[in-house]
């Protein structure tokens, strides 16, 4: 994010001496993406940030995946795989795999319990917020954020989640092998956010001020490249020092939050296609946002999606909220995922099409990510699978 922020106390020149009240130095760490030419952040510390005084392994969470074979479309309902269990799950080890490739991979959990420190090392996190609060605290300051927000954490940014006020937190996390960020459409040639984009810098929240903690022997989950099932592995380890010791950082890469409500809607005479609807990018994969707006002023309009063939992508749509029009009559709702994979035509339920003449507005909530590799299902997609859905634009299976 090529968008510059302070916060806290930074030294007037980089890479020179900043002093602590006692007259000690603070310590500078340069976080930076692609080596050193890309997008970083300088934080001061009050410890040694390569101090660690123990290593050990980590089980993460079950990333067995299983071939989407044959190959139909599915229907995934997320709100089955957690029960009364939310209360001691927590938005990190409690996450259930549901999709995952070589790219990306896509995680649901319901947690009532604050995380244990984690990193990712592996590539940024996107965590989509589908219902609850929660404060996600990280090395670069607090974020407050609730429902419809999503939660961009760049690799390797020590943080945890805190739910709050004793409703399930409800997060989709989208866990990239790359970084994420807008699309450079979006962009002009020094990063600023272009008149077209459908939002800006206002809309980004940032942390506004140091998060500093005491404390010894503080252990941080690493997940990481290894030999593990999707090439993901797991480390413990255990600093000598809390590491939210951070008196003050400047930069451009740093955790940020944006709401789902906050995004422009771009419409047009006849159906716009999903490009208009993106939101963020990453290797090999994309992110968009259907949100509320108003839809297709052509005389002769049909406000639903034609139908289409994912020739290079599959396409997963997680629903989120109000009614989806494309989609009456397949079991569909709030806290489905649809996988759409390459190779099958898909679109509107029967009657659908016909039904959306003259539909002027549609109220729908949904965050649907293109994956340009073929997606695999994740044990939380197994067991969240609804077996008929491949069937219902026939009627059922096996109807001529």
């Amino acid at each position: 994010m090529a968008y510059y922020r302070q916060v806290g106390e930074v030294p007037p020149t980089r890479h020179t001496q900043h002093r602590t009240p006692e007259g000690g130095l603070y310590y500078e760490e340069l976080m930076g993406e692609e080596g050193f030419s890309s997008d970083s952040s300088l934080l001061y510390h009050r410890n040694i940030p390569s101090a660690i005084a123990d290593a050990r392994p980590w089980q993460v969470p079950d990333q067995t995946r299983t071939p989407n074979a044959p190959l139909i479309p599915r229907h995934l309902k997320l709100h089955s795989l957690f029960g009364e269990e939310w209360k001691s799950a927590d938005a990190v080890t409690g996450r259930r795999l549901i999709l995952g490739n070589d790219d990306v991979r896509i995680g649901y959990v319901v947690a009532g319990q604050p995380s244990e420190l984690y990193r990712n090392a592996i590539g940024d996190e996107c965590v989509y917020v589908e219902s609850g609060r929660a404060t996600v605290e990280t090395v670069f300051g607090a974020l407050q954020v609730g429902e419809g927000d999503y939660v961009i954490v760049p690799r390797a940014t020590t943080h945890r989640w805190v739910p709050e006020g004793g409703e399930p937190l409800r997060a989709y996390a989208i866990e990239a092998n790359s970084h994420i960020s807008p699309p450079k459409r979006y962009l002009s040639r020094f990063g600023q956010f272009l008149e077209h984009a459908p939002y800006c810098e206002r809309d980004l929240r940032g942390p506004q001020g140091p998060l500093l903690a005491e404390g010894s022997g503080v252990d941080v989950l690493i997940k990481h490249r290894g030999s593990g099932p999707g090439g993901v592995a797991g480390t413990r380890y255990t600093y000598p020092a809390h590491p939210f010791d951070v008196v003050g950082w400047d930069g451009c890469l740093y955790p940020y939050a944006f709401n789902v409500a906050n995004f422009q809607p771009i419409t047009g005479r006849v159906h716009q296609p999903p490009p208009v609807h993106q939101v963020f990018e990453g290797h090999n994969f994309v992110i968009c946002n259907f949100v509320p707006r108003k839809v297709d002023y052509h005389p002769l309009s049909i406000p639903v999606p034609y139908y289409h063939s994912n020739v290079d992508s599959d396409e997963v749509m997680f629903y989120c909220g109000g009614d989806y029009e494309a989609r009456k009559g397949s079991g569909i709702g709030p806290g489905s995922v649809s996988l759409h994979p390459g190779g099958h035509s898909h679109g509107p339920q029967p009657g659908a099409y016909e039904a959306s003449v003259g539909v002027q507005e549609f109220h729908e909530l949904a965050v649907m990510v293109d994956t340009f590799r073929p997606l695999e299902l994740g044990e939380g997609g197994q067991a969240a699978e609804d077996p008929g859905y491949a069937w219902t634009w026939a009627g059922g299976r096996g109807q001529p």
